[in-house]
């Protein structure tokens, strides 16, 4: 994504525009579905991913100013940069918005996560939310055993989660 001041909730395309493939994302360790989110209480696909990652709390959570306390408050707190101890797993259900994770030369990629789309962000990684256009945006958050969804705000480099992740992604080739 470019490096412009503009709106965050615009695409922010480089220019050229540069598009990552699901594989480029996965060697950050981001994961990601596409789900049948108008089925979502009854889909095995979901249900099996759940069953396999030990997802078993599920909540959901409406972003848009009519429905979120003190909303420009949290829209601004979402897009700080931050890293939690625990995977972050959203699952859009209906809306759009966009997950910023940082690549392996700590540049910006825009993530657009569309209804039907589930993310799976690794413990560590360095990362930010923020609606699109369409300001509006219901995700189903799903965490292993009870919810923690402390954000770190950057830098936090010394938690063992980053200390992680830096490892297990971004330090691959040297063989460690």
């Amino acid at each position: 994504m470019d490096d412009s001041d503009e709106d965050q909730r615009l695409p922010h395309h480089r220019e050229p525009k540069e598009f990552v493939s699901l594989d480029q994302l996965a060697e950050l360790g981001v994961l990601s579905w596409r789900l049948d989110a108008d089925n979502y209480e009854t889909d095995e696909e979901l249900k099996k991913i759940r069953e396999e990652r030990g997802y078993s709390y599920m909540d959901f959570c409406e972003v848009c100013p009519e429905k979120l306390p003190n909303y420009e408050e949290k829209i601004k707190n979402f897009f700080g940069e931050h890293l939690h101890t625990d995977e972050e797993i959203r699952y859009c259900v209906a809306g759009s918005g966009y997950f910023d994770v940082r690549d392996q030369n700590d540049r910006w990629i825009r993530v657009w996560v569309k209804k039907g789309g589930m993310i799976v962000l690794p413990a560590g990684i360095y990362h930010r939310f923020t609606l699109d256009t369409n300001n509006y945006i219901k995700a189903m958050w799903l965490f292993v055993g009870d919810p923690v969804w402390t954000p770190y705000n950057h830098p936090h480099d010394h938690l063992p989660p980053r200390k992680e992740y830096i490892e297990n992604f971004l330090h691959k080739e040297g063989g460690g």
